[in-house]
């Protein structure tokens, strides 16, 4: 993983879109776990369940939050369309290309909302919102956590968006 941000794939086949430092970040993933890897197949059998089962649900959408402080968020987006988070990586993309800044919300639901502000030397600063869906997570994981992502070089995220964008075509 470069310093700033990882690449549009994930080693699990499936696209994800990674904001951020190791961390600090955000990401928002779709695992496709092969269930025919030997690899996945020997997890399961140690952990007594099925390839299928230890896999999960293929296709569906994550959002994962680390900060530096221990906290964090992971929860699953079934009703998550890959349209929606294509439309996401367009106006990120459209943020990035343009010279104000910008509040994106994931698919208008409020769980993943960033902040794109420009910090001038071709920089942005990025700033995120991450929200469980109701009944998504526990209490004390259901509130808003605030993920400050860092300053990071425009161009070398603009190019990172665009490979998740292009993984989801």
């Amino acid at each position: 993983m470069s310093p700033t941000m990882e690449g549009g794939s994930a080693t699990e086949g499936g696209p994800a879109l990674f904001l951020g430092a190791d961390t600090p970040c955000v990401a928002l993933l779709r695992p496709d776990l092969d269930v025919d890897d030997p690899a996945l197949r020997l997890a399961a059998e140690q952990a007594g369940v099925t390839p299928q089962e230890f896999a999960g649900e293929l296709g569906v959408w994550q959002v994962v939050a680390d900060r530096t402080d221990g906290e964090g968020r992971g929860f699953e987006l079934p009703e998550l369309a890959d349209g929606e988070a294509a439309d996401f990586a367009d106006a990120l993309l459209a943020a990035l290309s343009g010279s104000g800044d910008a509040e994106l919300e994931l698919a208008d639901d409020g769980v993943l909302v960033v902040a794109v502000v420009h910090a001038g030397d071709d920089r942005v600063s990025l700033t995120a919102r991450v929200v469980p869906p109701a009944g998504g997570a526990t209490e004390a994981e259901s509130g808003p956590l605030r993920v400050e992502l860092g300053t990071l070089p425009v161009a070398e995220l603009r190019d990172h968006v665009a490979e998740f964008r292009r993984s989801l075509a």
